[in-house]
């Protein structure tokens, strides 16, 4: 039996024992993660979600927390300025082993759901884990497990759909009429920095400085949904603004 699973964007075909590797997760070496977004079960039954297999799944082991192969960008400005950059990044990753694929039941397995460590809903299920922890030895042994299992669920799913709310950093006019060159960022190019140019958008600081709320509203605005998060612009920005 083989799935067809959906995680960090990306789409994988899977049986059990297949060694993977997906964008990174939040979740420690050890620990057995569960994959909900299933498109397609394949054996002696074939199944094909609309979009998604309801209550089909596939659980894997967290093996460990790695980094993919060095990719070297290297950028040069003959005309204008004369300068050269050269910028190494490696992808950090996942290495899981996939065990069981459920056809059905999957929404009642009570395993922790893999979520991207980048995502909100990851941001969320960690700070919910460095809340819990220090409440873990002063309560009950008995009660303990119960607490520590229903918490990451009771405020995990609502923190996945955060409303969007307009950045309070948009500007009318670029500082001193002089842009910055939003198309360093990958994935920006010159249609999309025309975009933000309209919606407020000109310099690399106010990229830096959006939250949550604020990448949820420009996801909508952009119709790009999740752009923003996949490709990093928020760590991009940040390192161009410092430079």
């Amino acid at each position: 039996m083989f799935a067809v699973m959906k995680t960090g964007g990306k789409q994988y075909k899977v049986q059990s024992g297949d060694m993977l590797r997906v964008e990174k997760l939040a979740a420690d070496a050890g620990e057995t993660v569960q994959f909900n977004e299933i498109l397609m079960l394949g054996g002696d039954k074939t199944v094909v979600g609309a979009p998604m297999v309801n209550g089909a799944a596939v659980q894997a082991e967290v093996v460990d927390q790695i980094k993919g192969e060095k990719v070297i960008n290297f950028v040069k400005r003959r005309r204008k300025h004369g300068s050269q950059r050269t910028k190494g990044h490696r992808q950090k990753l996942t290495l899981v082993r996939i065990g069981d694929i459920l056809a059905s039941g999957g929404d009642k397995s009570g395993v922790k759901a893999a979520v991207g460590a980048g995502s909100v809903a990851g941001v969320a299920v960690a700070a919910v884990a460095a809340k819990a922890a220090p409440k873990k030895a002063a309560a009950p042994k008995k009660e303990a497990p119960a607490k520590k299992a229903a918490a990451p669920k009771a405020e995990a799913a609502p923190a996945a759909e955060v409303a969007g709310v307009e950045p309070t950093n948009l500007l009318k006019e670029a500082r001193g009429g002089q842009p910055d060159d939003l198309k360093k960022i990958s994935g920006v190019g010159p249609k999309l920095e025309g975009v933000l140019h309209e919606i407020g958008v000109f310099h690399f600081d106010q990229i830096a400085a959006w939250g949550p709320a604020e990448i949820s509203y420009m996801d909508d605005r952009l119709s790009f949904k999740g752009r923003i998060e996949r490709d990093d612009w928020i760590a991009q920005a940040t390192q161009f603004a410092a430079e």
